[in-house]
C-alpha cells in the first residue's frame, strides 16, 4: 500500500466503516456505470477502483478574499487535514451512495426507513467475512414499494422486505464482481 494511503483495517484489525459520498461528480460516474445487479425495486452501480479527483470551487474574479497569487500551501502545517488532500490514488475503500428519489416513496417516513436500511445492508457486507470491495458503491431505489401491500409507511414488514431484497442484491452483486475478477 502506498505512503499516505488509507488503511482498511482500523485499530483493532477490522475492517474500517463505509465512507459516506458526497461528491457529486463521483455520483454521477457510479451511476454512468451499468447497473452491477438489479430486484425489482433496487439497483446497485458500481465504480471499481476509480479516481476521484476532488474539485474546489474555483475563485471568482474580483473577490476580496482571493489573493494576487493562489497559493497551495496550509496555513498550518502542524497536522494534515485529509479535507485538503486530493485523491489522485485508487480507491482504497468502500464509498456508499445512497438514491432514494421522492417519486418512489412519497413519505418521508418510508425513504428514511429504506435509506437505514441500504446503509445497513452494505454495512453487513463490509463486516462479513468476504467484505465489500473498493470502490464507489450507488444504491438506488428503482421502483416503489405497492402502497396496498404495505400501508404503513414505516411497518416491519415493509422493512423486512426491503432488508431482505437489499440482502439478496448486494450478495448477488459482490459475487458478480468476484467472478469478473476471477476470469483471465
Amino acid at each position: 500500500m502506498p505512503a499516505g494511503a488509507p488503511s482498511l483495517l482500523g485499530r483493532q484489525g477490522r475492517l474500517s466503516p463505509l465512507c459516506v459520498l458526497t461528491n457529486a461528480e463521483a455520483f454521477e460516474r457510479a451511476m454512468a456505470q451499468p447497473w452491477l445487479a438489479k430486484t425489482p425495486h433496487f439497483a446497485v452501480h458500481h465504480l471499481a477502483g476509480g479516481l476521484m479527483p476532488r474539485r474546489g470551487a474555483a475563485p471568482r474574479p474580483g473577490l476580496s478574499s482571493m489573493t494576487a497569487q493562489p497559493t497551495d500551501e496550509p496555513v498550518d502545517n502542524s497536522i494534515e487535514n485529509p479535507v485538503d488532500k486530493r485523491l489522485d490514488e485508487p480507491l482504497q475503500a468502500a464509498w456508499a451512495g445512497y438514491v432514494v428519489p421522492k417519486r418512489h416513496a412519497r413519505r418521508a417516513v418510508t425513504r428514511n426507513l429504506i435509506r437505514r436500511q441500504m446503509r445497513q445492508a452494505l454495512a453487513d457486507q463490509q463486516g462479513s467475512s468476504q467484505g465489500l470491495p473498493a470502490g464507489v458503491w450507488v444504491l438506488r431505489l428503482r421502483q416503489g414499494f405497492d402502497r396496498a401491500q404495505f400501508p404503513s409507511a414505516a411497518s416491519q414488514p415493509l422493512k423486512r422486505a426491503v432488508r431482505d431484497e437489499l440482502l439478496h442484491l448486494v450478495g448477488h452483486a459482490v459475487r458478480r464482481l468476484q467472478e469478473r475478477s476471477q476470469r483471465p
